[in-house]
């Protein structure tokens, strides 16, 4: 039979492209990230490492589309990398803050899960030696705020705290308080633990009795936008036997609340945080460290200061205590040490700290403190040296380094690690940073798919000749011989700080061929108190300036920027600057607005920090009444032209909804393209922490918005149109 080649040369050719068409598809597909990838997220936090150095539990975040909502677990990993890592928590009830006893037999941790209310079996051997306990306080979220006073008891489960054996079975319920629990620390015997909960007086009513639902305050703060409205009940302490399951509450009062409880190394006493003036909820900052005795009793006041003064830790022979203390008000913190004792004044730890120090801890040898802090855009781990009173950086790189934890017998640390292209992971090193490698791996799969921006830093001068630090990202796909729209970003606070680390609403942008430029202009954190106070008086002033000279200096860098297609954003005091750029230039073809200030006059006395801007301006509103006026954007509404997005939370108690539809009105009544979004049940985190469908939603609005206008879109569709 004769064949014809050229069927033999067509069916070759066919052959070939059906393979490469099988390759092709079996090779991930790169692209730009999307606002839906966020449901893919995983998210570390919190590393603790075992009492012989080699495991690390940990808390895994995951996002549950279908029930709207994110589920934790806790996982372990090996420190050397041996093994991969394996899940260790496997109830549907969301499980956290994980804390190892110290003989290492046991894993406790945070959960809030139904039943069970019988005394708890015992969770640790009676007779264990001391040993180092897992650096710093075990928190979780808080429990869900009790009902308003006189209302009905909800039947939602508190947060409990449960031990899981290393060798197997199922965990065991250690606690059973009315109201649940939110930290809790092991002694260091192992024998009992520290727990913080809620009570009040409308613990002790009847439940049969009708009760109202009204709300009755008599103090300036009653709400606080993380947990709603204040009811009676106070955080205080408990000592919680872990045989037996009894606790003896040792600290009360109904006009505070005691927090960050730290064990003595002898395990006798306990030091903690409270503001003990009776003036707590009405202003008042002057939070105090505190010690008290096992057993309850008299208190002992450790620290001196007339303002906050928190984060006490104990040295290793129990003699002293280190703190976190402010002397004035918004001044930045200093280390200081004092005598466990009380009764002596604190001295500095480092002469000439001039940074915000977090995640404070005794080294092993008693010798030094580290802690962590915010610095020029990054995020590091520091060394302080207490013969010489100086700190010095442990890490370093274009990288945020958070929530150290430290095994002094083998001298090393796990610590979580992002960068601008990547979500956090736990990595290992020794306490010099040395030797460090990388023990988890979340997301991999999913960076794999995708192609993600760079960032490029640079700084400029502006206002007072002070050099600002920025940062442009490319979009997805740059060409040097395009032009490309930009979005200007301005971050929260204004005290925050803006970096290399990983922001998904960047990325987003760049994936959809914008390039994106976001600043630190004073008042930002990590630049020093200096620069961080530079925002007195300067709020639509030179902060102003500082962020629009940005823009120009990036245009003169950057040729590929097209200085005719541009957006503005911002969050809170982003979002105020963002209201007062529009109001003062028209060099914007849109702008979305997040949770943003409008109006002092009326935020001032109606947000959940009451005249809370006061420092910023010399004085509160009744003292600085025309100030607050003139730097409230609403008063030059009637400039704005460029069309305005508003985006803001129902439930926002920091900068209330009633800012966002004072905006809307104003600029709908001047004739202004303008929108608003309101988000149901959230609050002023919606952008971080809201429900996972309207944290992508709100990122969707933003590219609509940006589409329709700066791209020019006529038939861009807004997100509940789709």
């Amino acid at each position: 039979m004769r064949i014809d080649r050229r069927l033999l040369s067509a069916s070759a050719l066919a052959f070939c492209l059906a393979v490469c068409f099988v390759a092709l598809a079996q090779q991930p597909v790169s692209r730009g990230i999307a606002p839906e990838d966020y449901y893919a997220f995983e998210f570390v936090t919190d590393p603790q490492i075992s009492p012989d150095g080699k495991l690390v539990a940990y808390v895994v975040t995951k996002v549950d589309r279908a029930q709207n909502r994110r589920a934790t677990s806790i996982w372990m990993v090996a420190t050397d990398g041996s093994r991969p890592p394996w899940q260790f928590t496997t109830s549907p009830q969301a499980s956290n803050s994980p804390r190892w006893s110290p003989n290492g037999r046991w894993l406790a941790f945070l959960s809030s899960r139904p039943g069970d209310p019988t005394a708890p079996t015992s969770a640790a051997n009676p007779n264990a030696s001391p040993v180092p306990t897992a650096t710093g306080p075990a928190t979780a979220p808080s429990p869900a705020p009790a009902p308003p006073t006189g209302s009905a008891p909800s039947e939602q489960p508190r947060a409990q705290v449960y031990a899981l054996s290393m060798s197997g079975g199922e965990a065991h319920r250690v606690t059973n308080l009315k109201n649940g629990v939110s930290t809790f620390r092991w002694s260091p015997d192992g024998n009992r633990m520290v727990v913080v909960s809620r009570t009040g007086p409308s613990d002790d009513r009847s439940e049969s009795r009708e009760r109202s639902d009204v709300r009755h305050y008599k103090h300036t703060s009653y709400k606080f936008n993380d947990t709603g409205w204040f009811d009676d009940r106070r955080t205080h302490l408990w000592v919680v036997d872990v045989k037996s399951g009894s606790a003896k509450q040792i600290t009360e009062g109904d006009d505070w609340n005691d927090s960050d409880p730290q064990w003595a190394p002898d395990g006798t006493r306990i030091a903690f945080v409270s503001n003990r003036t009776g003036k707590e909820y009405d202003l008042n900052r002057n939070t105090d460290v505190w010690v008290i005795s096992v057993d309850g009793g008299a208190l002992t006041k450790i620290s001196d200061h007339d303002e906050a003064d928190n984060s006490p830790r104990w040295s290793r022979d129990g003699k002293t205590i280190a703190y976190v203390g402010v002397v004035q008000q918004r001044d930045h913190p200093k280390i200081w040490l004092v005598p466990a004792t009380g009764g002596a004044a604190s001295v500095l730890a480092v002469n000439r700290l001039d940074l915000l120090p977090g995640g404070l801890e005794w080294a092993g040898d008693g010798k030094s403190l580290y802690f962590e802090a915010g610095v020029k855009g990054e995020t590091h781990l520091f060394r302080v040296d207490l013969a010489k009173k100086s700190a010095v950086p442990v890490t370093s790189g274009a990288r945020a380094i958070r929530n150290v934890d430290f095994h002094w017998p083998t001298r090393t640390m796990v610590y979580m690690v992002n960068d601008f292209k990547h979500l956090d992971d736990l990595y290992v090193a020794d306490l010099n940073a040395r030797d460090e490698h990388r023990v988890t791996n979340l997301n991999e799969a999913l960076w794999k798919q995708l192609q993600l921006a760079n960032v490029e830093r640079f700084s400029y001068q502006s206002a007072d000749d002070w050099d600002i630090d920025a940062f442009v990202v490319k979009p997805i796909g740059w060409r040097e011989d395009k032009k490309y729209p930009l979005i200007l970003n301005i971050h929260g606070g204004p005290a925050a700080m803006y970096g290399v680390d990983w922001f998904h609403e960047f990325q987003i942008y760049a994936a959809k061929g914008y390039a994106v430029l976001f600043t630190n202009p004073r008042g930002s954190t990590g630049y020093g108190q200096k620069f961080e106070r530079g925002i007195v008086n300067e709020w639509g002033g030179k902060d102003y300036l500082d962020v629009m000279n940005g823009v120009d200096a990036a245009l003169r860098k950057f040729s590929w920027l097209d200085g005719e297609r541009m957006g503005v954003t911002g969050g809170s005091y982003g979002g105020y600057l963002t209201n007062w750029i529009v109001g003062h230039t028209d060099r914007f073809k849109a702008a979305v607005t997040l949770r943003s200030v409008t109006n002092f006059v009326s935020d001032e006395g109606t947000r959940d920090g009451a005249y809370g801007h006061s420092p910023d301006f010399g004085g509160d509103l009744f003292e600085k009444f025309d100030l607050y006026w003139d730097r409230s954007p609403l008063k030059y509404a009637r400039n704005v032209k460029t069309p305005t997005l508003i985006l803001h939370s129902d439930n926002d108690f920091r900068v209330p909804l009633e800012q966002g539809e004072q905006w809307f009105r104003a600029l709908k009544h001047y004739g202004v393209t303008t929108e608003i979004v309101m988000f149901p049940r959230e609050n002023h985190n919606l952008t971080r922490t809201g429900e996972p469908r309207h944290l992508v939603e709100s990122l969707n609005w933003q590219l609509y918005w940006f589409d329709r206008f700066v791209n020019g879109n006529a038939n861009a569709l807004p997100p509940n149109a789709r």
